[in-house]
């Protein structure tokens, strides 16, 4: 790469060529003012507040004042900022006075004030007092952007990295600048996209409170937070998080910088979608005469232990997916160690099959794939995978991939997603269960990645038959789960071994009432059949739930034993990357994590964890994380493709998947993250028109009622339903709604 030296205040810089003048500045630590810039987004000079002075472009010539941000660097360049030039500092305090003309300075009352980069350079770099003697133009205040996020307009600078990072970032028409001269101004319309994945980020780019978020609106000032670094527990893209809290009280989550990551991003479930402690259990409770009662620790250990020794190793385990690591590995050496079982599960969710078991073994070892490797691809094939929804971090660096660098992104999915437009993506229509087929038609080679989703393990065949065929074409897989201590739980040991019963297997087995259960933070509509799993809580002979807050697995437990939450406790995840990310307390810790609770647990009954701090469990982590990493990949049998199948002559396919924002916990003020709106999406059928009412009615009997969108590019035979009851592959069928009688309108008298 061809370098170039110029010399900034008398500093001689040695950047690769192209960098812009800012970038250059920063690395020898010299700062330059600026608003509009972000090292994300691309140049667009608007604020002039970096400007900069050019005595020599490097040609022997001056040049005049120059924005840094959107000047190139080159070879023997000249600049000066305004801590050595008179000129640079005078276009700065003039443009810094201009912005300043029609700005409120309401800081006091400024959610920004404290943390505001226009504050900031107010007292560094502008005038002591204003000479604007004028009339302030004003606006109605705030107005409602979403569900979360308010626009005070006459704090905006038309900095424009709002627009811009939905223009180049998350691809979402949100916002646009409107109007013409003085009267310009940021705003959404009709035409604009009215629900983003990514809109909080707005609000912690916006370098002048401009935008601010309805959850921290009032709420605290910077210096009243305590801030700690953590991993987001949405998902399983291991996003960087800084979470500040206020006596205890979480107040805000915003995306921390990890370059590796989530770059300075994160998603509107991973930063609004949190909850305080002010519901979470605070009592241990033992069921007592068919109701739960409060009682002591000592007092609920004894009982669960008492319950757990009569079932003489007749228990199966259900830690769940959201577990760090040192607590699921507790839950293993429970299972293994203390209840002498092989029935421990962490799959606790719709897809739970052997097949799916032996590849996540195999899956979890070795050296896994990198966020960079996705940039650097040349090609990456997702299967059963809808990155927008599921792991937004992978969806945002397949975006700048494909923006920057020409990745191509061929989807093999059911219908023609609005995460697939946004990633130009090649769409090779199929109906769930026939990926395998789609993928072997494919040309890959050492150059393709194959992302495969949690959704694929519903579907007979397709995990094996997609890992034989990328072993075959040499090409590189992973898998992305939905949660995220999946994988970490995973390699801690919660899958079944030998005769070791899966998830549905022991749910079962308990409904039968030959099955005792101790559940682990299991949602219980996470699950395949949520109906049958509460039925099966109420029939098993013992059921010990370890929970945050009451829930309905609380509710039919014979023992519930309150733990900390995340926010309460140390811990690691493993994100899909195979990559181990560190979780902090980020308010005051809780002594009784899942760990310290089993470990209790287990000295009762007789046995040892081998676990007695969290030191211990978090070194044995780390050894496990380390010794994994080291294995190598396991091989693979072949595995013949399944033909396509014919249409099927008893009604459509369903395909679905978990939406983002369907399930994302309330704000602090109670403000919903909006989802999209719902609608069921198929290809073209005789008598029913887009836009018109639908039902989507399964085997079962329950109907799900939507508009219809019709894509002329989806798979044959296939109908989607967001968050649907049922699983995909599924047979439903799909008639247009009964149409409503309308309330006749009575005209004088009595009603």
């Amino acid at each position: 790469m061809t370098e170039v030296t110029l010399h900034i205040d008398g500093v001689a810089v040695t950047v690769p060529k192209g960098t812009k003048v800012i970038r250059a500045a920063e690395s020898v630590g010299i700062d330059i003012p600026r608003f509009c810039d972000h090292p994300l987004l691309d140049p667009v000079a608007a604020c002039r507040q970096c400007m900069v002075d050019v005595p020599d472009a490097g040609n022997g010539r001056g040049m005049k004042p120059q924005p840094a941000c959107a000047l190139d660097a080159m070879d023997n360049m000249v600049i000066n900022t305004a801590t050595t030039s008179d000129v640079a500092r005078s276009a700065q305090e003039g443009m810094l006075e201009f912005l300043l003309i029609n700005h409120p300075l309401d800081c006091p009352m400024c959610d920004k004030g404290g943390e505001c980069p226009l504050q900031n350079q107010a007292m560094a770099n502008g005038r002591g007092e204003s000479r604007y003697g004028g009339i302030k133009r004003t606006y109605p205040k705030p107005t409602q952007l979403t569900g979360v996020l308010l626009l005070d307009r006459e704090r905006c600078v038309l900095c424009q990295r709002c627009t811009r990072f939905g223009e180049q970032i998350s691809g979402d028409r949100l916002l646009s600048l409107v109007e013409r001269g003085a009267a310009s101004q940021i705003s959404s319309g009709p035409d604009r996209d009215q629900v983003s994945y990514f809109s909080g980020n707005l609000a912690q780019i916006c370098p002048v409170g401009a935008i601010t978020s309805v959850d921290y609106r009032f709420q605290s000032r910077p210096f009243d937070l305590v801030s700690t670094t953590t991993t987001c527990d949405n998902c399983a893209a291991g996003c960087s998080l800084r979470v500040d809290q206020r006596h205890g009280d979480v107040r805000r989550r915003l995306a921390a910088t990890d370059m590796e990551v989530n770059e300075e991003w994160n998603c509107d479930r991973g930063r609004f979608g949190f909850r305080s402690e002010s519901d979470a259990l605070t009592s241990p409770m033992v069921r007592v005469d068919g109701e739960l009662q409060p009682v002591s620790w000592p007092q609920a250990l004894s009982a669960a232990a008492a319950g757990l020794k009569k079932l003489d190793g007749q228990v199966g385990v259900i830690p769940g997916g959201r577990l760090t690591m040192e607590n699921a590995l507790a839950y293993a050496r429970f299972a293994s160690e203390v209840l002498n079982t092989a029935n421990i599960d962490a799959r606790a969710r719709r897809s739970a099959s052997a097949e799916e078991a032996d590849f996540l073994q195999r899956q979890a070892r070795g050296a896994g794939i990198a966020y960079d490797d996705l940039e650097k691809a040349r090609q990456v094939v997702l299967v059963a995978l809808e990155p927008e929804d599921e792991c937004p971090m992978v969806f945002l660096r397949l975006r700048k991939a494909v923006r920057k660098a020409g990745l191509n992104v061929t989807a093999i999915a059911p219908i023609t997603s609005s995460g697939s437009a946004k990633l130009n993506a090649k769409v090779v229509p199929t109906a769930p269960g026939d990926e395998v087929s789609a993928l072997a038609n494919l040309k890959m080679d050492a150059d393709t990645i194959v992302l495969v989703g949690e959704r694929a393990g519903s579907l007979p065949g397709v995990l094996p038959g997609a890992e034989a065929l990328v072993q075959k074409a040499g090409a590189r897989l992973a898998w992305v789960p939905r949660r995220a201590g999946e994988l970490g739980a995973l390699a801690a040991g919660c899958l079944p071994s030998g005769k070791g019963l899966a998830v549905d297997e022991m749910l079962a087995q308990a409904a039968q009432g030959k099955l005792g259960l101790v559940l682990g933070g299991v949602d219980l509509d996470d699950l395949a059949d949520p109906s049958a799993a509460r039925q099966a809580l109420v029939q098993a002979p013992f059921v010990v739930s370890l929970e945050v807050r009451p829930s309905a697995a609380t509710d039919l437990a014979d023992v519930v034993l309150p733990v900390a939450s995340l926010a309460q406790q140390a811990g690691t995840f493993m994100d899909w990357t195979l990559t181990a990310r560190a979780v902090e307390p980020v308010v005051p810790p809780q002594p009784m994590t899942d760990r310290r609770v089993l470990a209790e647990l287990a000295r009762r009954m007789g046995a040892d964890l081998g676990l007695p701090s969290y030191a211990a469990a978090h070194q044995s982590v780390q050894d496990l994380v380390t010794s994994r990493a080291a294995l190598a990949p396991a091989p693979v049998s072949a595995v013949k493709p399944a033909p396509m199948p014919t249409t099927r002559s008893d009604g459509l396919t369903l395909a679905s998947w978990r939406t983002l924002l369907t399930t994302a916990s309330r704000c602090l003020d109670g403000a919903d993250l909006a989802p999209r709106p719902p609608s069921v999406v198929a290809g073209p059928h005789a008598g029913l028109v887009a836009g018109t009412s639908v039902v989507v009615r399964g085997s079962d009997g329950v109907a799900v009622e939507a508009p219809l969108a019709i894509d002329p590019n989806a798979a044959a035979g296939v109908v989607w339903v967001p968050d649907a009851p049922w699983a995909p592959g599924a047979v439903v069928t799909l008639e247009p709604a009964a149409p409503t009688t309308p309330t006749p309108e009575v005209q004088g008298g009595e009603r």
